[in-house]
């Protein structure tokens, strides 16, 4: 058994086989996945797991180079624009129509029980060299 690190496998092995500029998306329970992209839904109920607690564990296991959110985070959604912010990476920003656009390339969408309006990311993988 791991002692460090994200226990849950199927997020393990996905960071794992990750390349540069391969995307994952952390998405709200309400964010829809797109027919042949890989889900790993760790929604329990509304809340839980938390946007801003998956987004932490995952970002302490992953090389991020940039991230993408939807430009309507900023009014509507201040809190999980902050937990993004604190990865003090560049954030790029897209209309929310955009965003669901390029979830069709995510290597993953980790789908949360978080119940606020866009709380979603798309994270960019860079390298470790």
């Amino acid at each position: 058994m791991k002692r460090h690190g994200i226990l849950n496998s199927h997020i393990s092995k996905v960071l794992t086989d990750l390349g540069h500029t391969d995307t994952v998306v952390i998405a709200d329970c309400g964010l829809p996945i797109p027919a042949g992209v890989k889900r790993i839904d760790l929604a329990l109920e509304l809340g839980t797991p938390s946007f801003a607690d998956v987004v932490r564990i995952v970002a302490s296991d992953m090389a991020i180079e940039q991230v993408t959110l939807a430009s309507e985070i900023k009014d509507t959604n201040v809190a999980a624009l902050e937990v993004v912010t604190q990865l003090d990476v560049p954030q790029d920003y897209v209309s929310h129509e955009a965003f669901k656009e390029l979830t069709k390339q995510a290597k993953v969408i980790i789908r949360t029980g978080e119940a606020t309006p866009y709380a979603n990311v798309i994270l960019h993988a860079g390298v470790i060299f």
